[in-house]
C-alpha cells in the first residue's frame, strides 16, 4: 500500500518541477498533492515546514543544510540515496536531531536498505559475525532515474577503503570480482566489487569486522563489457558529465535487460576451529517500487509509532522481518 492510499490528501510530492509533480498527482487519483519546492532555497519555506511531520529525501545533495533544517524544525527525516560520503557527515547531526526530538533514518532502499536489514537477520541467526559479503544484482531493464544512473557510472572509477583480516586496504570498483551462486535464472555470475554504502555501514552498525559488497547486471554480457571497459581505462571517459549524459539518455531508452533484481548476503564467523556460515536473499522486480515500498512502510511508522531521537541506519530501528512482511 502507497503512502497516497495510507494517508489521501496528506502527502506532498514536491520538486522543481511543478509539472512533474503534478503528473505524479493525477495518476494517484489526487492522493498526493503536488508542489514546486528548491531544497536549495528551504529558508523560504519555512511554514510549510511547519506543518510537516516527515521528509522522504529521494535526490542526491552536496550539503547537509536541508537535512539541518528539517531537525532544527522537528521533522521526521528519512533518506533513500547511496551517497556515504554525504550520509555520513549526516550522522554527525546526532546530537542537533536529539536537541530537536528528530529521528533521521538513512540507508532505506534496497542496497543500501534490504541488504543491511539482510546482513542483521544473518547476525541474527549466527549472533556474532565476523564477515559480510554482500551481492546485488540489477536489471538493467528497470526505468532509473537520472540521479541512480549517474551515481552509478561515477562510481565504476571509484576507490574506497575495506578493512580485510590484513587490516585495511584501498581497492577499486569492478576490478575484483567474485564467482556467486544466484538463483535461477542467474545461476553463477561473476560479481564486481562496488562501492555500496551498505558495506561500510554495517561495519559500524553491526559490530561486523569486513565486510564487501559485489555487484553485476542481469545481463552477464553488459557486465563484461564494463570489466572490460575498467581495465583497460575506457571506464575513466565516464567520469566526464558529457559521457555520463549520453549514457543516462541510451539506458533509459533502451533498457537492455529486466527489471528483475537479487540481493545475497553471505556471513561467516570462526571459533574453535570452526567456521560456521549462514546465508540469505531476495528476488524480485521493480528495484524502484521495491524502494517505494520500504520506504513507505519506515514512513508510517515514523508517522504513527514513538521512537527515538537521533540519527540511525535501517537496520537499527527495525526488524528485518518486519518490513519484508510488510512489502
Amino acid at each position: 500500500m502507497t503512502l497516497g492510499d495510507l494517508f489521501p490528501g496528506q502527502v506532498i510530492v514536491a520538486g522543481r518541477s511543478y509539472e512533474k509533480a503534478g503528473q505524479l498527482s493525477v495518476e494517484t487519483q489526487g492522493k498526493v498533492l503536488p508542489m514546486a519546492f528548491d531544497i536549495s532555497h528551504a529558508y523560504e519555506y519555512d511554514e510549510l515546514l511547519d506543518q510537516v511531520a516527515v521528509v522522504i529525501m529521494c535526490l542526491d545533495q552536496s550539503d547537509t543544510r536541508f537535512v539541518e533544517k528539517c531537525i532544527q524544525q522537528g521533522i521526521h527525516y528519512i533518506d533513500i540515496t547511496a551517497s556515504y560520503e554525504l550520509l555520513s557527515q549526516v550522522e554527525m547531526l546526532e546530537a542537533k536531531a536529539k536537541e530537536h526530538g528528530s529521528t533521521v533514518v538513512l540507508s532505506v532502499g534496497l542496497a543500501p536498505g534490504l541488504t543491511n536489514l539482510l546482513a542483521s537477520y544473518c547476525k541474527s541467526v549466527l549472533n556474532e559475525v565476523q564477515r559480510v559479503d554482500i551481492y546485488i544484482v540489477l536489471g538493467l531493464g528497470e526505468a532509473h532515474g537520472k540521479a541512480a544512473i549517474r551515481w552509478t557510472l561515477e562510481n565504476l572509477n571509484a576507490q574506497f577503503l575495506i578493512k580485510e583480516d590484513d587490516g585495511r586496504k584501498t581497492v577499486r570498483s569492478f576490478a575484483e570480482a567474485k564467482a556467486v551462486e544466484f538463483p535461477e535464472p542467474y545461476r553463477m555470475r561473476l560479481a564486481y566489487r562496488f562501492n555500496f554504502a551498505d558495506q561500510h555501514v554495517i561495519m559500524k552498525t553491526l559490530g561486523i569486522e569486513s565486510a564487501s559488497t559485489w555487484f553485476c547486471f542481469d545481463s552477464p554480457f553488459f557486465t563484461r563489457i564494463i570489466a572490460m571497459m575498467r581495465k583497460v581505462g575506457l571506464s575513466n571517459v565516464l567520469r566526464l558529465k558529457l559521457a555520463q549524459d549520453i549514457g543516462i539518455r541510451a539506458l533509459r531508452l533502451l533498457h537492455p535487460g529486466s527489471d528483475d533484481f537479487c540481493i545475497k548476503v553471505e556471513a561467516s564467523t570462526t571459533g574453535d576451529g570452526k567456521t560456521l556460515g549462514y546465508e540469505c536473499l531476495i528476488t524480485g522486480r521493480g528495484e524502484g517500487r521495491v524502494t517505494g515500498l520500504v520506504t513507505a512502510h519506515v514512513a508510517e511508522r515514523l508517522y504513527r509509532s514513538s521512537f527515538p531521537a537521533g540519527i540511525f541506519r535501517i537496520e537499527q530501528l527495525f526488524q528485518p522481518l518486519d518490513i519484508l512482511e510488510a512489502i
